[in-house]
Protein backbone atom coordinates (compact mmCIF):
# COMPACT_ATOMS: atom_id res chain seq x y z
CA UNK A 1 0.00 0.00 0.00
CA UNK A 2 2.86 2.30 0.93
CA UNK A 3 4.66 1.57 -2.73
CA UNK A 4 1.36 2.23 -4.09
CA UNK A 5 1.07 5.59 -2.78
CA UNK A 6 4.88 6.36 -3.26
CA UNK A 7 4.38 6.31 -6.76
CA UNK A 8 0.25 7.22 -7.18
CA UNK A 9 1.35 10.93 -8.84
CA UNK A 10 3.65 9.65 -11.41
CA UNK A 11 1.08 7.36 -12.91
CA UNK A 12 -1.73 9.98 -12.89
CA UNK A 13 -2.49 13.41 -14.95
CA UNK A 14 -1.00 16.41 -14.22
CA UNK A 15 -1.74 20.16 -15.88
CA UNK A 16 0.94 19.25 -18.48
CA UNK A 17 1.38 16.02 -18.52
CA UNK A 18 -2.23 14.88 -19.67
CA UNK A 19 -1.44 11.10 -20.22
CA UNK A 20 -5.32 10.51 -19.86
CA UNK A 21 -5.13 12.35 -23.43
CA UNK A 22 -7.00 10.36 -26.11
CA UNK A 23 -3.86 11.31 -29.18
CA UNK A 24 -1.47 10.19 -26.23
CA UNK A 25 -3.18 7.65 -25.79
CA UNK A 26 -3.49 6.21 -29.25
CA UNK A 27 0.36 7.59 -29.33
CA UNK A 28 1.37 4.85 -26.98
CA UNK A 29 -0.72 1.82 -28.54
CA UNK A 30 0.40 2.46 -31.65
CA UNK A 31 4.28 2.87 -31.00
CA UNK A 32 4.27 -0.24 -28.31
CA UNK A 33 2.57 -2.91 -29.96
CA UNK A 34 5.98 -4.86 -30.45
CA UNK A 35 6.67 -4.21 -26.41
CA UNK A 36 6.67 -7.23 -23.68
CA UNK A 37 7.97 -5.23 -20.82
CA UNK A 38 7.97 -1.93 -19.57
CA UNK A 39 11.18 -1.43 -19.93
CA UNK A 40 10.99 -2.41 -23.88
CA UNK A 41 7.72 0.08 -23.76
CA UNK A 42 9.83 3.00 -22.14
CA UNK A 43 12.48 2.16 -24.82
CA UNK A 44 10.24 2.03 -27.95
CA UNK A 45 8.45 5.62 -26.60
CA UNK A 46 11.58 7.21 -25.70
CA UNK A 47 12.53 6.97 -29.48
CA UNK A 48 9.09 7.64 -31.10
CA UNK A 49 9.75 10.91 -28.76
CA UNK A 50 13.05 11.60 -29.60
CA UNK A 51 12.91 10.73 -32.92
CA UNK A 52 9.48 11.73 -34.02
CA UNK A 53 9.34 15.12 -32.42
CA UNK A 54 11.64 17.54 -33.88
CA UNK A 55 13.93 19.61 -31.23
CA UNK A 56 13.29 23.09 -31.55
CA UNK A 57 14.57 25.52 -29.20
CA UNK A 58 12.99 28.68 -30.58
CA UNK A 59 9.44 27.74 -29.78
CA UNK A 60 9.96 27.67 -26.15
CA UNK A 61 6.42 28.68 -24.03
CA UNK A 62 6.37 28.80 -20.22
CA UNK A 63 2.82 28.29 -19.64
CA UNK A 64 0.79 25.39 -19.47
CA UNK A 65 -0.47 25.07 -22.67
CA UNK A 66 2.76 25.31 -24.15
CA UNK A 67 3.81 22.69 -22.58
CA UNK A 68 1.40 20.03 -22.89
CA UNK A 69 2.09 17.10 -23.57
CA UNK A 70 -0.54 16.53 -26.59
CA UNK A 71 0.29 20.21 -27.49
CA UNK A 72 3.50 18.75 -28.61
CA UNK A 73 2.83 15.75 -30.02
CA UNK A 74 0.39 17.38 -32.59
CA UNK A 75 2.69 19.72 -33.26
CA UNK A 76 5.24 17.77 -34.00
CA UNK A 77 8.32 19.58 -32.45
CA UNK A 78 9.66 20.87 -29.07
CA UNK A 79 12.57 22.11 -26.90
CA UNK A 80 13.99 19.79 -24.38
CA UNK A 81 11.23 20.28 -21.37
CA UNK A 82 8.94 19.95 -23.40
CA UNK A 83 9.46 16.77 -24.70
CA UNK A 84 10.35 15.35 -21.64
CA UNK A 85 6.95 16.54 -20.63
CA UNK A 86 5.68 14.43 -23.54
CA UNK A 87 7.80 11.18 -22.94
CA UNK A 88 6.59 11.28 -18.95
CA UNK A 89 2.90 11.27 -20.31
CA UNK A 90 3.71 8.43 -22.80
CA UNK A 91 4.90 6.29 -19.84
CA UNK A 92 2.37 7.90 -17.34
CA UNK A 93 -0.25 6.08 -19.72
CA UNK A 94 1.87 3.01 -20.32
CA UNK A 95 1.16 2.38 -16.48
CA UNK A 96 4.69 2.84 -15.83
CA UNK A 97 5.71 5.82 -12.95
CA UNK A 98 7.46 9.06 -14.56
CA UNK A 99 8.23 12.60 -13.69
CA UNK A 100 10.51 15.44 -15.07
CA UNK A 101 14.20 15.94 -13.87
CA UNK A 102 16.08 19.07 -14.56
CA UNK A 103 19.68 19.98 -14.67
CA UNK A 104 22.00 23.32 -15.44
CA UNK A 105 24.23 22.31 -18.80
CA UNK A 106 27.05 23.51 -20.04
CA UNK A 107 25.59 22.99 -24.20
CA UNK A 108 28.29 23.64 -26.99
CA UNK A 109 25.05 22.39 -29.33
CA UNK A 110 23.10 25.86 -30.16
CA UNK A 111 23.29 28.51 -33.69
CA UNK A 112 24.28 31.77 -33.60
CA UNK A 113 21.10 33.18 -33.14
CA UNK A 114 20.97 31.30 -29.86
CA UNK A 115 23.84 32.51 -28.45
CA UNK A 116 23.70 36.21 -29.42
CA UNK A 117 19.93 35.94 -27.19
CA UNK A 118 21.19 34.08 -24.53
CA UNK A 119 24.66 34.88 -23.52
CA UNK A 120 26.26 32.35 -22.72
CA UNK A 121 26.24 28.66 -22.98
CA UNK A 122 24.78 27.72 -20.41
CA UNK A 123 20.81 25.80 -20.62
CA UNK A 124 19.12 26.20 -16.87
CA UNK A 125 16.78 23.56 -16.42
CA UNK A 126 17.70 21.39 -18.97
CA UNK A 127 14.72 18.78 -18.86
CA UNK A 128 14.70 15.07 -18.53
CA UNK A 129 12.79 12.15 -17.99
CA UNK A 130 13.07 9.77 -15.09
CA UNK A 131 11.19 6.75 -15.44
CA UNK A 132 10.56 3.59 -12.94
CA UNK A 133 11.69 0.76 -14.63
CA UNK A 134 12.76 -2.86 -12.60
CA UNK A 135 13.03 -0.81 -9.22
CA UNK A 136 14.76 2.01 -10.45
CA UNK A 137 14.56 5.61 -11.67
CA UNK A 138 16.50 5.84 -14.83
CA UNK A 139 17.25 9.12 -16.89
CA UNK A 140 16.31 9.30 -20.70
CA UNK A 141 16.95 12.35 -22.22
CA UNK A 142 14.82 12.61 -25.50
CA UNK A 143 15.68 15.96 -26.81
CA UNK A 144 18.14 15.63 -29.63
CA UNK A 145 16.57 13.75 -32.76
CA UNK A 146 19.15 11.48 -34.63
CA UNK A 147 18.76 14.23 -37.89
CA UNK A 148 20.29 16.76 -35.49
CA UNK A 149 22.84 14.90 -33.78
CA UNK A 150 23.96 13.65 -37.44
CA UNK A 151 24.22 17.39 -38.90
CA UNK A 152 26.28 18.38 -36.01
CA UNK A 153 28.22 15.39 -35.30
CA UNK A 154 26.66 14.11 -32.26
CA UNK A 155 26.55 10.25 -31.02
CA UNK A 156 22.58 9.87 -30.55
CA UNK A 157 21.70 9.10 -27.33
CA UNK A 158 20.66 5.13 -26.46
CA UNK A 159 18.28 4.35 -24.05
CA UNK A 160 17.48 0.65 -23.69
CA UNK A 161 15.24 1.29 -20.02
CA UNK A 162 18.12 -0.27 -17.72
CA UNK A 163 20.73 2.54 -17.97
CA UNK A 164 20.47 6.34 -17.48
CA UNK A 165 20.81 7.98 -20.72
CA UNK A 166 22.16 11.42 -20.58
CA UNK A 167 24.12 13.17 -23.00
CA UNK A 168 28.12 12.54 -23.78
CA UNK A 169 30.42 14.99 -22.75
CA UNK A 170 32.12 14.93 -26.52
CA UNK A 171 30.95 14.94 -29.88
CA UNK A 172 32.73 12.72 -32.25
CA UNK A 173 35.36 14.60 -33.49
CA UNK A 174 36.34 14.70 -29.50
CA UNK A 175 35.40 18.39 -28.97
CA UNK A 176 33.07 19.31 -26.02
CA UNK A 177 29.72 18.93 -26.17
CA UNK A 178 28.02 19.01 -22.59
CA UNK A 179 28.64 19.43 -19.31
CA UNK A 180 26.02 18.85 -16.27
CA UNK A 181 26.85 21.89 -13.87
CA UNK A 182 24.35 20.31 -11.29
CA UNK A 183 20.71 18.44 -10.72
CA UNK A 184 17.94 20.44 -10.08
CA UNK A 185 15.83 17.82 -8.98
CA UNK A 186 12.97 15.65 -9.98
CA UNK A 187 9.23 16.49 -9.85
CA UNK A 188 5.72 15.43 -10.38
CA UNK A 189 5.54 18.46 -13.24
CA UNK A 190 6.87 21.30 -14.62
CA UNK A 191 7.74 23.50 -12.12
CA UNK A 192 6.98 26.56 -14.26
CA UNK A 193 7.03 29.44 -11.87
CA UNK A 194 10.95 28.67 -10.58
CA UNK A 195 12.02 28.11 -14.30
CA UNK A 196 10.27 31.67 -15.33
CA UNK A 197 12.22 33.07 -12.60
CA UNK A 198 15.85 31.26 -13.33
CA UNK A 199 14.95 32.30 -17.22
CA UNK A 200 14.27 36.36 -15.68
CA UNK A 201 17.68 36.38 -13.74
CA UNK A 202 20.34 34.45 -16.28
CA UNK A 203 18.94 35.26 -19.98
CA UNK A 204 19.23 38.56 -22.15
CA UNK A 205 15.20 38.09 -23.15
CA UNK A 206 15.77 40.08 -26.66
CA UNK A 207 13.63 39.01 -29.62
CA UNK A 208 14.55 35.99 -32.20
CA UNK A 209 14.01 38.15 -34.74
CA UNK A 210 11.19 37.79 -37.00
CA UNK A 211 11.36 34.41 -39.54
CA UNK A 212 13.39 32.66 -36.61
CA UNK A 213 13.50 29.01 -38.19
CA UNK A 214 15.85 26.73 -35.79
CA UNK A 215 16.68 24.16 -38.80
CA UNK A 216 17.24 26.78 -41.40
CA UNK A 217 19.75 28.15 -38.41
CA UNK A 218 21.35 24.77 -38.07
CA UNK A 219 21.78 24.10 -41.85
CA UNK A 220 23.82 27.55 -41.78
CA UNK A 221 25.91 26.51 -38.95
CA UNK A 222 26.37 23.86 -39.77
CA UNK A 223 27.18 24.26 -43.85
CA UNK A 224 30.84 23.16 -45.09
CA UNK A 225 32.88 26.08 -44.40
CA UNK A 226 34.95 27.40 -47.64
CA UNK A 227 38.72 27.92 -47.87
Amino acid sequence: MQQDTEFAPYLKPSATIDSDNETIRQFVSQRTQDANTPAEKAAQLYYAVRDGIRYDPYGIDLSIDGLRASGTLSAGRGWCVSKAVLLAAACRAAGIPARLGFADVRNHLSTERMRAQMQTDVFFWHGYTSIYLSGNWVKATPAFNIELCDRFGLKPLAFDGKTDAIYHPFDLQGNRHMEYLSYRGEFQDVPIERIRETFRKAYTLTSLGSGADFVRDVDRETAPREN
